[in-house]
């Protein structure tokens, strides 16, 4: 699935609720879902810098696509890493380049998060991409 059908998923689902006290019980939900980080990957090499809370990305590329991993301590940052590896994870590293991530704003994330929540959602995405770049500078 390409990441911008993914991307109108998400909004769609988070347009289902009324409030933002379910939306983020949704997010709560959905962070329960997360594909776990192996532990051994839980390092601080693999902490998004920029978030309050610790949040562990791995990614590695299977057939020409980067799949991450990820964990956090915190249940509502889960979400919120949840929701964007189910974006980026099983793509390939060019899309996730070039993806935009308006849909972040349309769903209303961003402005409903703490500074330093927003701000580590920025982070998050910033690392995700990052691993995207570092994986497209080795394909041929």
């Amino acid at each position: 699935m390409k990441i911008k059908d993914i991307q109108n998923e998400i909004i769609d689902e988070f347009y289902m609720f009324d409030d933002w006290m379910q939306r983020y019980e949704y997010m709560i939900e959905l962070g329960k879902s997360l594909p776990l980080i192996d532990n051994q990957y839980k390092t601080d090499d693999n902490i998004i810098k920029g978030c309050q809370s610790k949040v562990w990305v791995h990614a590695e590329m299977k057939d020409d696509k980067v799949v991450f991993t990820a964990d956090s301590d915190a249940i509502i940052t889960k979400g919120i890493i949840t929701i964007l590896i189910r974006v980026f994870s099983n793509q390939t590293p060019k899309d996730i380049i070039e993806a935009d991530t308006a849909f972040i704003d349309e769903i209303g994330l961003k402005e409903h998060l703490s500074p330093t929540r927003a701000n580590g959602l920025v982070s998050m995405i910033k690392q995700l991409k990052m691993y995207a770049i570092a994986y497209q500078t080795q394909i041929k």
